[in-house]
């Protein structure tokens, strides 16, 4: 489905076999995210998570540049009011709320401006790949605010705390070289091809199994939130699962006839 076009924007989707496309368009704004476009991320995330026949999402901009971040103006009262924006049964596109999580992967990428609520979307995710015109800045200190859609722990978890601080602390404006020395993107490629590179790796984590994917990306995740032991204390069970999969039967069957495997999530 595409959202119709509105003053406040909205996100297109496109369904590329078992790739869902997801595409920030207000390009006459730098894509500077709404209200409106917020939940309609949400509900793209929630068809992403709800429908088997799709593995990978792939999250960019439309227009010259990925985002400018929060449209402030539309979003001033309700930061003073402490509101959340969204529908609490959707998947939350910051990935803050751990029941609301996608369980699938997410690729973005991202060129030009990609600042502020951009970049906490990007880390919520699991791969970035950017273009080499690429211009990140954190600079909600210069609004008189702090980020608070996840970039405070993730650049952290991704760049290690020197590098967090550098950033977050200077409010720079820091290029695709940089973010990609501090682990914040794992691609830079040349402008104009940083979507097709994107979903060139979901065709093939695609075509992987499912079950396998999603259990490996939540294991990863539980020693993020939680720490060591809770992850390798869950390994057992997950195998067990996995092992006893139909996945895992074809995983073996296709060894032993040396062909490729052909995965049903199942």
């Amino acid at each position: 489905m595409t959202d119709e076009r509105h003053a406040d924007g909205g996100i297109t989707t496109e369904r590329r076999g078992p790739l869902l496309l997801m595409g920030f368009d207000r390009p006459e704004k730098y894509n500077g995210l709404t209200p409106r476009m917020m939940r309609a991320l949400g509900e793209a995330y929630t068809e992403l998570e709800n429908d088997d026949d799709l593995r990978v999402g792939i999250l960019f901009g439309h227009g010259k540049h990925f985002t400018a971040g929060l449209d402030l103006p539309k979003w001033r009262t309700r930061m003073q009011n402490n509101e959340n924006v969204g529908d609490g049964e959707k998947i939350d596109p910051f990935a803050l709320d751990r029941s609301r999580r996608c369980s699938k992967p997410i690729i973005t990428a991202v060129h030009g401006i990609t600042y502020t609520a951009g970049i906490e979307v990007m880390l919520a995710g699991d791969i970035v790949v950017a273009a080499d015109d690429c211009r990140f800045s954190q600079l909600e200190p210069k609004r008189g605010i702090m980020a608070t859609g996840g970039a405070t722990f993730r650049f952290v978890e991704r760049g290690g705390w020197g590098n967090a601080m550098y950033h977050l602390l200077v409010v720079d404006e820091f290029d695709a070289n940089e973010a990609h020395r501090c682990g914040l993107v794992q691609e830079v490629v040349p402008a104009g091809m940083q979507l097709e590179r994107a979903i060139q790796l979901g065709e093939k984590i695609a075509l992987l199994a499912p079950l396998a994917i999603q259990a490996t990306k939540a294991s990863a995740r539980l020693y993020a939130d939680q720490g060591e032991e809770a992850c390798w204390s869950d390994f057992r069970a997950v195998q067990k699962r996995l092992a006893n999969s139909e996945d895992a039967e074809e995983g073996v069957k296709s060894f032993i006839e040396r062909r490729e495997p052909v995965f049903k999530g199942k």
